[in-house]
């Protein structure tokens, strides 16, 4: 079983500089796509950045679609990484606009997610650090921690906040996350416009990597 706390930086590079295809998109649990590999999926607030820290990581521009738009992604998108990873991209929560009934939908799409992947090794939470927690990414790490998914924080959008704003920014949110029993003790921060902290997430989710 691979180290979380050890990686290779030339294999994380190397991972996530090969190939990586869509697999498929579904809104239902059963037309998942089988998975025999590490499963890591991307969760967070409608437009956290889930989709653009994706295509960051991979230094692919639209591998994973984005929008301006809260609320636009409504399925689960998986995308094969090199073999060695399925990274799943899930549909935001939190957004206000949307119908109690969608809402709902989502939200149940999401935590029989969690519940039923076998090979789900490590949810990566997405926090604008802009906004820092709000009130939905409490529940989400909630269900995390009820479901005993591993998870990480991340805060993306971080070159927006000044050095001082950073510092206020994660300490609260490490403030949030001291009774998060399935959380990852470490907080990353990124941004998918500078490219500020890829390179961690990259070595983070390496060390989870088939080998």
């Amino acid at each position: 079983m691979p180290d979380d706390d050890a990686v290779d930086p030339e294999f994380a590079r190397k991972l996530f500089a090969g190939e990586c295809e869509f697999v498929a998109g579904t809104e239902t649990m059963e037309a998942m796509p089988p998975s025999a590999i590490p499963e890591i999926a991307f969760a967070g607030r409608s437009n956290a950045g889930k989709s653009s820290l994706i295509n960051a990581l991979t230094g692919r521009g639209h591998l994973a679609r984005t929008s301006n738009t809260p609320g636009r992604t409504r399925q689960i998108n998986f995308f094969d990484l090199g073999h060695a990873l399925m990274l799943a991209d899930l549909p935001g929560y939190g957004y206000a606009r949307a119908s109690k009934e969608l809402a709902a939908q989502w939200q149940r799409l999401i935590f029989d997610y969690l519940r039923g992947r076998a090979n789900l090794r490590r949810v990566v939470l997405l926090i604008d650090a802009r906004r820092g927690v709000m009130d939905s990414d409490r529940e989400a790490m909630k269900a995390l921690d009820e479901a005993a998914v591993s998870y990480i924080v991340i805060l993306t959008k971080i070159d927006a906040l000044k050095p001082l704003e950073r510092e206020v920014a994660l300490a609260r949110t490490t403030e949030a996350l001291a009774k998060g029993i399935a959380a990852y003790p470490q907080i990353l921060t990124t941004s998918s416009f500078t490219k500020e902290g890829l390179d961690s997430v990259r070595e983070h989710l390496a060390a989870l990597a088939a080998r």
